[in-house]
C-alpha cells in the first residue's frame, strides 16, 4: 500500500488506463471490463482490474494537473510495476480543424509546468510519448476506422488563465490542444523506464467556442476507450 493506494501486490495490471476523472475509470471498469475488481478508493480516486478479450488491465484515475497524475504514476510504476500508462483524458482545441470528439494521439507535450526541475537537467526537457504505444495505437485507430490526428499537446498548470489570449502563442508553434497531466506522465515514464502514451477526446474548442457537458465527458468518449483498450 501507498499514502494514495490501497492496492496490493499483484492487484494491478501492468497496462492502466488513467482517465483524469475518478467517474471515467469506473465508467470504463462497468462498460468495458469483465471480472472487475476494485482495488482502489483512497481519495475517491477509483482503481478496478479486470479483463478485456482475456487479457488482464487496470484502470485508475490520476485526478487534474501534473502533482496529481505525478503521484499516481510515480507509485504505479515504482511501486506496483507497472509498464504501460495509458492517460485518456480531454483537451481543449487551438487547431481550428479540430472538432467536439475528434480524438488526439500526442506525440509529444510542451509545458508552463516546472514538473521536469527535479530532474536538475542543464536545459529544457521535450517530454514525449512511447513509440511503441504511438504506432499501435495509431494502428489500431486506423484498422477500426476511427479518425486520430497525432501531434503536440500542451499541458498546462492553469485552467482559468488570467491572460485569454495565452493559447495563441502555443497555437502559432503547432500545438493542437491544451490538457493539464501529460507532461508529467511522459516524465516520470521515461525516468522510470516504461512506456506511456496520452490519448485524448476533444472536450471544447477554444476556437470555435463549443464543449460538451461534464456527463459526456464521462461516458460519452468511446473510441479513445476502445484504442486504449486494444493496447492492453
Amino acid at each position: 500500500m501507498t499514502p494514495h493506494n490501497s492496492a496490493a501486490k499483484g492487484q494491478i495490471a501492468e497496462t492502466v488506463l488513467m482517465p483524469g476523472d475518478p467517474l471515467r475509470a469506473k465508467f470504463i471498469a462497468e462498460n468495458f471490463l469483465s471480472d472487475v475488481e476494485q482495488f482502489n478508493a483512497v481519495r475517491n480516486m477509483f482503481g478496478y482490474t479486470g479483463t478485456y478479450k482475456g487479457k488482464k488491465v487496470s484502470v485508475m484515475g490520476s485526478g487534474m494537473g501534473c502533482p496529481s497524475i505525478g503521484i499516481y504514476s510515480y507509485e504505479l510504476i515504482h511501486m506496483y510495476g507497472v509498464k504501460n500508462l495509458i492517460r485518456v483524458g480531454s483537451c481543449g482545441a487551438f487547431d481550428p480543424k479540430l472538432n467536439l470528439y475528434d480524438i488526439v494521439l500526442a506525440i509529444g507535450a510542451s509545458t508552463d509546468s516546472n514538473y521536469a526541475a527535479q530532474y536538475n537537467l542543464p536545459g529544457i526537457y521535450s517530454a514525449t510519448a512511447s513509440w511503441e504505444l504511438l504506432s499501435k495505437a495509431k494502428t489500431i485507430a486506423d484498422e477500426n476506422n476511427i479518425p486520430t490526428v497525432v501531434g503536440n499537446v500542451v499541458t498546462s498548470d492553469v485552467f482559468y488563465g488570467d491572460d485569454p489570449e495565452s493559447w495563441k502563442h502555443w497555437a502559432k508553434m503547432g500545438c493542437m490542444a491544451a490538457e493539464m497531466e501529460t507532461y508529467a506522465l511522459y516524465c516520470n515514464a521515461s525516468r522510470g523506464g516504461v512506456n506511456a502514451l496520452t490519448i485524448l477526446t476533444v472536450s471544447d474548442s477554444i476556437v470555435h467556442k463549443t464543449e460538451t457537458t461534464a456527463e459526456q465527458r464521462e461516458k460519452g468518449f468511446k473510441d479513445m476507450m476502445k484504442i486504449a483498450l486494444e493496447l492492453a
